[in-house]
């Protein structure tokens, strides 16, 4: 089943919806803290509740796609997740905040992956990477423009206003689904034994490329995290490290169109692409952990935004590519569930390594793990159709 670029469209709104909800509400809760009530570690449990809800329940929703169709897993989704905002419209209390956080965590570990696996039904198999490449650029812009829309919409309403648009957006985002996403559909299932599952999620076809999502959002979490601490402990203004993911994230929103049409045209691979683009983030890792200075915050970031907007669409599409139909919500599930543990494992690995050497060994270090993993695809992946 193949659908027309209109009709995928919502999809875009719903990836935009994830990325926003998630980066803009961290924003304004880590600059409103003192205003809400919340103490650091108050802060720090309300955040991680949407990446926890999101590590344990996206690979259940990738499934229930599967069973029940992505449609009404996508809709669902972007119900609750409207639902979910509503209580920080209400009241907002740190407990409500919470209660919201974790709501919209779960809402987003619905319609994330079901989104994915739309996408890649609706695509068509030549037209993967175009698909892709579009999606994974709409999450990048939610990722820049929601922390600004967030600070935005809190300066002139407060945080409850922060909190009705993002319900706003989710129900618009769910009427336009509703209205203009065809259905896929539902697939007669095979039944897999445990052993079928184990197989099956450590095919290289799935593992590898899973494991280059990971890597990116390692880097890319390290990059959210410590460019701005570096730029802070070198001295510079609050602004340089904001401009640095900033950039980083409107690099990777133009690259991944093009990587994706790219790889449909059958110009660039995932496995030439794993490796250029591995090297790459691995190579900026490198430059400010040694080099730290405004101009090499501002190279690195673009240089880690090629990297994320060329192996995502390009793993993703692999993904898709190799996997049947009747079980894409689960192989996506699985997937984002990589993500998010590169997205929480980066930061950490780094953070640690720091902690006991230096901030440039462990930076290094992370560098070193990119470039392994690059290295791996490159031998490992082969087209589809080929022996995976």
């Amino acid at each position: 089943m193949t659908a027309s670029p209109r009709s995928i469209a919502p999809l875009y709104l719903a990836g935009f919806t994830t990325a926003f909800g998630a980066h803009g509400v961290a924003t304004v809760l880590g600059s409103e803290s003192d205003d809400i009530g919340l103490s650091l570690l108050g802060l720090g449990l309300v955040l991680a509740l949407y990446d926890l809800a999101e590590v344990v329940l996206k690979p259940l929703f990738g499934a229930l796609s599967d069973r029940i169709g992505a449609k009404p897993v996508i809709l669902g989704g972007l119900v609750a997740f409207a639902v979910a905002s509503l209580i920080g419209v209400a009241t907002a209390t740190p407990l409500a905040l919470a209660l919201a956080r974790l709501g919209q965590g779960a809402a987003a570990s619905a319609f994330s992956p079901a989104s994915s696996a739309a996408v890649a039904r609706l695509a068509g198999r030549e037209r993967l990477g175009h698909y892709f490449g579009h999606y994974g650029a709409w999450k990048s812009l939610g990722y820049v423009f929601g922390p600004l829309l967030g600070v935005g919409l809190v300066y002139l309403g407060g945080i409850r206003s922060l909190y009705a648009a993002l319900a706003v957006l989710g129900l618009a985002a769910a009427v336009w689904v509703a209205v203009a996403l065809p259905a896929p559909p539902v697939l007669p299932r095979q039944r897999y034994t445990l052993a079928d599952l184990a197989r099956q999620t450590t095919e290289r076809g799935f593992l590898v490329p899973t494991m280059l999502l990971a890597t990116t959002t390692a880097i890319l979490g390290v990059a959210v995290g410590f460019l701005p601490l570096l730029a802070s402990r070198e001295g510079l203004p609050s602004f340089v490290g904001a401009a640095s993911v900033a950039v980083l994230a409107l690099v990777s929103a133009v690259v991944q169109p093009l990587v994706g049409r790219y790889r449909d045209e059958g110009r660039l691979t995932i496995r030439t692409g794993a490796l250029a683009g591995m090297t790459v983030g691995a190579a900026a890792l490198i430059l400010v952990a040694f080099v730290p200075h405004a101009v090499t915050l501002l190279i690195a970031s673009a240089a880690i935004g090629v990297m994320v907007g060329g192996v995502t669409p390009l793993a993703f599409a692999h993904l898709a590519d190799s996997t049947p139909d009747e079980r894409m919500g689960r192989t996506m599930g699985n997937a984002e569930l990589g993500r998010e543990v590169g997205d929480a494992g980066g930061p950490l690995m780094v953070g640690a390594i720091a902690t006991f050497a230096t901030l440039p060994i462990a930076l290094l270090a992370l560098a070193v793990v990119a470039l392994g993993v690059g290295a791996t695809g490159r031998q490992a992946l082969r087209p589809v159709g080929e022996a995976t």
